[in-house]
């Protein structure tokens, strides 16, 4: 269970396409072929998939369709079930990777990138028109994150739920970040960038931890320290920027070495959760 929207090619794995753009290459998918036989894994996670599309919502898939870029040829897509319809009584493992939708980032990425233009990289134009925003949707990552999680304990009682953390996106160091650089964060300030890092990113991973601290069926599973090295402003970059190496659009997602860090972790975590007591 995901919003994730992985940065690398697409496989033939979504066929016919729902507009959900999983891939072969992303960490269930990389868990699977890791674990072969001693797992069987259902895998509904979908692009751009709030926490209330994991609980209760149905969603409607978005496919490819990114500002600025041509309209994805296959839009619209029917509504997906909420993804914890996917959970069964006798689910073992749950993984769910989730809350930058619900935080709303791509809509601060966006305001930031648009804000940052002509500012030459100096300022903090994005904090100073959105930092108030802020505390109010860290309130709803952590309200919608417990109530999931209330939710798939209901459906999967015995089931050990795993909750995904967010890589390292942004170095402490943000002069290693270029400004104007589309293959990092382009037009967005330093000082925001600072700011991003420090008062939305690592909160947001704050409140998955939190929430999933308060129920005993839950884990947290950081992936934030060991991909401190390896941000999008690292020459060894598990996120990719604004555009790929390829110059496709990737919104900062993982790409394929990404999300082998996280099928790492991930499946330490489910070896642990399965190991008998």
């Amino acid at each position: 269970m995901s919003d994730a929207r992985p940065c690398i090619p697409r496989s033939a794995f979504e066929i016919p396409r729902d507009g959900c753009e999983r891939t072969d290459r992303s960490y269930p998918q990389v868990i699977d072929r890791d674990f072969g036989s001693l797992i069987e894994l259902t895998n509904v996670s979908c692009g751009a998939a709030t926490i209330e599309d994991v609980t209760f919502r149905a969603q409607q898939p978005i496919g490819r369709n990114v500002p600025g870029f041509p309209e994805d040829p296959d839009y619209p897509f029917p509504p997906v079930p909420p993804q914890s319809e996917a959970v069964k009584p006798g689910t073992d493992v749950i993984t769910v990777g989730v809350g930058g939708n619900t935080l709303g980032f791509g809509d601060l990425l966006f305001t930031c990138l648009e804000l940052g233009q002509g500012s030459g990289g100096v300022g903090t134009p994005c904090r100073d028109e959105l930092a108030a925003s802020i505390p109010a949707r860290l309130t709803k990552v952590g309200t919608d994150y417990d109530q999931m999680l209330a939710k798939l304990h209901e459906k999967g009682p015995h089931a050990r739920i795993l909750a995904v953390g967010y890589p390292t996106v942004i170095p402490a160091d943000t002069s290693k970040c270029r400004y104007n650089d589309i293959h990092q964060f382009f037009s967005i300030t330093q000082g925001d960038l600072d700011w991003l890092r420090q008062d939305v990113l690592e909160p947001l991973n704050e409140a998955i931890e939190k929430s999933a601290g308060n129920q005993d069926s839950a884990t947290f599973v950081n992936l934030y320290d060991s991909s401190e090295k390896h941000s999008v402003c690292d020459a060894g970059k598990w996120v990719e920027g604004i555009l790929d190496s390829d110059d496709r659009p990737a919104l900062v997602h993982p790409n394929a070495r990404g999300h082998r860090n996280a099928a790492d972790h991930v499946a330490s975590a489910i070896l642990n959760a399965i190991a008998p007591n």
